[in-house]
This record gives C-alpha cells, structure tokens and sequence, in this order.
C-alpha cells in the first residue's frame, strides 16, 4: 500500500523509498527542498565530473537554443555537430584520426549503436556470419534489451532474460577474489583470463563480431582496475581472430580515470569506443559512440549507411553543453587533477584518504584509479565472506551517509551477482583536499553505523 502523503505521479526506481526533490547544486554540493546540503561523493552515479553549476555550460545550451534547438540528423547536419565531433575525436587520440563520432542521448543508446555498428561492419567485409557479442561476467552495459544481452550484471537483467539473445560472458580479472594465482601483481591471471576470451571465440566458429569491454569495471564489481597486460592481451586476441574489440567507457571516459579514456592507460586501441555520462558531465542527455577509421571505411565503402538511428541524436543543445564540458575540462586540466599517479593531484589526495577505511572492520577492500574508487565491505576480513545479501549492508552504509550530507553509490552483487556490498566513490574533478577529507570522515562513520545496527 503507497502512503498517500509520499504519492508521486513520476514512476519511480522504488515505490519503497521517498526522494528528497532537488533544487540546487553548485560545485561539489547538491541542496534539496529543505536546503539541506550534500556533498557529492558519487558524483550522482559517476557522472558529474566538472561540478555543478557551471554558468559557462548553460550559457552554451542557452545560446544554442536560441538559435537552433533541433533538426533531424536524415534531413541536416548541424555546425555544432561537425565542430564538436572534430573536437572529441581530436581528444581521443590519435587511434581515432580520420574515424567519426555517432552522438546518441547516453549510454545504453551509445552501446547499442555499437552493437549494431559491429554487426554492421562484418557485413560489409563479407563476414555475414558473424554476430555474436561475447562481453564478461559481472559486466554492466546499460538498459535497453540488446545492452541487457551482453550486460553481466545478475540482478538488472535476470527478469528479462527470455526476451534477450543469450551471448557467451567470460571471466573477468578480479583481483580482491581472483581464482588464479595472484602473487606476481595478477599478471599471470590476466593472461588466464584473456585466454577464456580465445576460447570462447573459438568455440563459437567464427560467428563473433566484437568483444565489449570497460576498461575499468564500473558500478557492478567496483572500480576494478585491470592487471598489467590483460587489456593489451585482450586486443591482441580480437585482431588475430577478426574481431572488433569495443571499449565501454561509459564510466570511465573522458578524464575520469586520469587519462582522456581510460583505454589510454595501457594503449590499447579500441576499433570502437562507447562513452556518455562525463561528456556532457550530467547537464544534458548525451552519449557518443567513437568509431575508428577501418570501422568506418568498412561501411562508407560498402553500402554507404549506417542501419540505425534515434530521434534525437546529435541533439544540438546536447551537443552545445557536451562541446562546452570538454572546453571546460581542458581549460582548467580537470583530466590531470584526477591522474592519481600526478604527485599532489586531487586524485592522489583521495586515494590517500580512502586508503585509511582499510582499517575500518567491515572494510575487505579499497580499489580504484583517478577519480573512480569502490569501497567492498566484508562480514569477515580473514575469509572475505560477503554480508548476506538481505542485510543490504551497502544500503545502510548509503543511508547513514545521506544523514550525514554525503552521497555515495551503494550497489550489491560483487561477488557472485547476488552477494557482495560494495559503494561507488566518483567525485566531481573539482573537490578540495578539505573537503575530502570531510567527506571520508562522514563515510567512516556511516561504516561505524552500519556495523552497528
């Protein structure tokens, strides 16, 4: 039974919970209808990555609407589309000199134009059999029914795996848990891992056409960061077999990581690279989806269009605050603030202070890179036995956080999909060393009372 005095008429994520509405936010802060201040610790769900409130990133939107606020992508191009696209593509790198950019309204859109842009270019080539998308175990893609195929992530795609195409998912470097041996910094289970890769495309004859990977695990296992050569060992695997390989970088793009895209960190090449939530940093709708040269030869040489497309992409006002976030991050090095291995850097400054959690009793483990950590709670160190899943003990460390000011991002299933507590550390670039270490004082007691209840 709702309780009509909570009734809302918007559908909801919880018809369990109560959402305090939101009227605010400015630099790491968010206040609601009370005027009761947050500092945003999860940067919404690792999103904000600039800080809210920047008047420059308004001005743009407001200034393109003013002029144009929509055109369909089948009848006209727009100047802030080839302007801005030009841009990103500049910002990734070299690996993407002479490719293009498909601009969507975010993440699962993002993923599922790479989907279909993989299946697209085997068949350009001749290679019609191929159409599989094998993706990792523990992995979240996003929420539409192609992204819920190759998504690993247990509990958001279990209700609605009959009406999802069922794809090989292989094991995934976890080295807080690993099933190999780990005693040489997990180099050796990487390759272990890499090699269930081969074998899953072996197995599959010839019918797979790309490989989807995040860098760095997002939300479901917790800022996870590779071991040295998995990802190099990875490409390797997908260019012998002909294979595209394609880089989620939903979460981890654009700087959040310390890098441009966190691919960077151990050049790797993607032929694809799906990125959304920090391109436009939360203030509008947008996703992209990077596509390498070979990839788009392959269709402008063959057929000559893409088979795919949504309302509302390239959606100039979307594209004018995505265009104004990366000027912004650039102008102030936001990227280089969240290098955690830059000696001073915002980023080094947090790790050092999430660091001290490790003592906290229920803490197993403190992970991350730049400004994307995961902090995994533990009813037994010694064994790294999970809470019981009903206990929600991520949920509670949340809930005692926002009591206190402080947002994090709970998520549970970290060990096995079902098990495993963990929340989401991912700051805006912009937070201070003071108040980062408020903010982990205010995490520390929220464990402490977590524990306690």
């Amino acid at each position: 039974m709702i309780d009509p005095s909570s009734y809302s008429a918007v559908l909801r994520r919880s018809f369990r919970r109560t959402f305090p509405p939101a009227t605010r936010g400015e630099g790491v802060y968010l206040w609601d209808a009370r005027d009761k201040r947050y500092l945003d610790f999860s940067g919404s769900a690792a999103v904000n990555f600039i800080g809210h409130g920047v008047v420059e990133i308004a001005a743009a939107m407001a200034a393109q609407a003013a002029q144009l606020e929509f055109v369909h992508s089948s009848q006209f191009t727009t100047p802030v589309a080839e302007e801005y696209a030009l841009e990103l593509l500049d910002f990734a790198g070299k690996n993407f000199q002479g490719g293009c950019v498909y601009f969507t309204c975010g993440g699962s859109e993002s993923v599922e134009t790479a989907l279909k842009l993989a299946r697209q270019y085997q068949v350009e080539i001749g290679q019609t059999g191929r159409y599989q998308v094998v993706s990792r175990g523990q992995s979240y893609h996003g929420s539409t029914l192609g992204a819920s195929s190759v998504s690993g992530n247990k509990r958001r795609r279990e209700m609605y795996r009959p009406m999802v195409r069922e794809f090989a998912h292989v094991g995934f470097p976890y080295c807080y848990r690993c099933a190999f041996d780990c005693t040489d910094s997990c180099r050796a289970c990487g390759q272990e891992y890499a090699a269930e890769l081969e074998q899953a495309i072996e197995a599959a004859k010839g019918e797979v056409a790309a490989f989807i990977v995040e860098p760095v695990s997002g939300a479901t296992l917790g800022a996870v960061v590779p071991p040295s050569g998995y990802l190099q060992k990875v490409a390797e695997i997908c260019r012998r077999h002909g294979v595209l390989l394609i880089a989620d970088e939903v979460m981890t793009g654009m700087g959040r990581t310390g890098r441009n895209f966190a691919v960077d960190h151990w050049d790797v090449a993607p032929d694809l690279l799906v990125t959304a939530k920090g391109l436009s940093s939360g203030y509008a709708p947008l996703g992209a989806v990077l596509v390498s040269k070979k990839v788009a030869s392959a269709i402008a040489d063959g057929s000559g269009a893409f088979l795919h497309g949504f309302t509302y992409n390239s959606h100039p006002i979307s594209l004018a605050a995505g265009r104004a976030v990366l000027r912004f991050l650039q102008e102030r090095k936001l990227v280089e603030a969240a290098d955690s291995d830059r000696q001073g850097s915002t980023a080094a400054t947090l790790g050092q202070a999430l660091d001290g959690l490790h003592d906290a009793k229920p803490v197993g483990d403190v992970r991350g890179i730049g400004l994307l950590w995961a902090v995994e709670f533990v009813a037994d160190k010694a064994t790294k036995q999970p809470f019981a899943s009903e206990l929600n003990f991520a949920g509670r460390v949340a809930q005692a956080a926002v009591k206190r000011g402080l947002l994090v991002y709970p998520m549970q299933g970290c060990v096995d999909g079902v098990s495993g507590d963990h929340v989401l550390i991912a700051p805006p670039a912009v937070i201070t060393s003071e108040q980062i270490d408020w903010a982990v004082m205010q995490l520390q007691e929220a464990i402490d009372e977590a524990c306690a209840a």
